[in-house]
């Protein structure tokens, strides 16, 4: 059904009955265009799977404080609320939870990315992105990053 059809008929309500998780995520844009992917470490869930750097928000954070406490905790780097823009956005249910999660892009930050948390690094060139195994949320997110970057 197309959605010129959809908006003709009675709206459905179909509530997955899932909670609903806000992630926030990052692409850094170093100086040679190239992007950071962090890899899931073995004892998490989707281990294995490429991810860009970001997490959950906490009790009263924006999505911008949360990027810059995410990347001091993960990475070792420091930024600033006004160094992220808004790139484009992902939702996706899983079993257990429906994921909604802003991409910021960011190209400004201080200190040079360490793996603080066991997981594996890698700088790769936005064409590149599709190698990489990732959870079915992020797969949208190389596209945008694809048409914006």
């Amino acid at each position: 059904m197309s959605c010129v059809e959809a908006l003709n008929q009675p709206r459905s309500k179909t509530p997955s009955g899932l909670p609903v998780l806000l992630v926030v995520s990052v692409a850094l844009v170093d100086s040679k265009g190239h992007i950071l992917l962090a890899q899931r470490p073995e004892g998490k869930s989707m281990a294995g799977l490429w991810e860009f750097p970001g997490g959950k928000l906490q009790d009263g954070e924006t999505p911008e404080f949360a990027l810059c406490r995410e990347l001091e905790e993960e990475l070792g780097i420091e930024a600033r609320e006004c160094c992220f823009a808004p790139l484009g956005f992902t939702s996706h249910s899983y079993e257990d939870f429906h994921l909604v999660m802003p991409l910021y892009v960011c190209r400004m930050w201080k200190g040079e990315p360490k793996a603080l948390e066991g997981q594996n690094l890698a700088w790769v060139k936005p064409n590149d992105l599709a190698k990489y195994d990732m959870p079915p949320a992020d797969i949208p997110l190389i596209y945008q990053i694809q048409d914006r970057l």
